[in-house]
């Protein structure tokens, strides 16, 4: 059972450690210390039903439904252009965060995690596809802990990534760098959409 656990948790760990628009946002956030806990608690939920879903065979469901990927793909490709546009138009004015008095709402932080969440097709590849199929291969005994040790990756991965990013923020919101920053997440996004758009 501890092997299936451990297993699962590096395999989560592969999967969700690159820098896409979900963890984009939650550093972002982290750095803003801005609704952190919200974004955290919807990113960890997300990928806890998500890799649910897999395990339980939803993983099979959407590869006999392929024109539904198809549709999720290119919804994507915008709003990772989308996210990446507003990124880039931060960065214009190089303000920092201590200069930065404008809040966006609690609304408006959940519907853009929301967004980056289920319209990233991504992330129905690496929770639901991928880690549903490494489930089912562990063997009876070994499904659910394996699937649980994913959930745990993914649970301290977006816990180490907001909180760092909170307790670095002193450091990280000089106008300088925050331009910096904005501009980086930029560019990976648009690689990421442009990687997205040619399949």
């Amino acid at each position: 059972m501890l092997t299936h656990l451990v297993s699962g948790t590096l395999s989560g760990w592969s999967l969700i450690i690159a820098v896409g628009p979900q963890n984009a946002l939650v550093l972002r956030q982290g750095i803003r210390r801005e609704h952190l806990g919200t974004v955290l608690t919807i990113c960890i939920l997300a990928d806890i039903l998500l890799i649910a879903a897999g395990t339980v065979g939803i993983g099979a469901i959407i590869l006999l439904a392929p024109w539904a990927l198809e549709v999720l793909r290119w919804l994507g490709v915008g709003y990772l252009l989308w996210f990446a546009w507003a990124s880039l138009r931060s960065a214009r004015t190089a303000a920092g965060l201590q200069a930065d008095a404008v809040q966006r709402s609690l609304g408006a932080v959940v519907t853009t995690t929301l967004a980056l969440t289920f319209l990233n097709p991504g992330v129905y590849l690496d929770t639901v596809v991928m880690l549903g199929n490494l489930a089912n291969q562990q063997g009876p005994s070994g499904v659910w802990p394996f699937t649980i040790g994913a959930m745990v990756g993914s649970l301290t991965w977006f816990l180490c990534i907001g909180y760092g990013a909170r307790a670095l923020s002193a450091h990280l919101a000089r106008p300088r760098i925050w331009q910096i920053i904005d501009v980086l997440i930029a560019i990976v996004l648009v690689i990421l959409a442009l990687r997205l758009a040619l399949g």
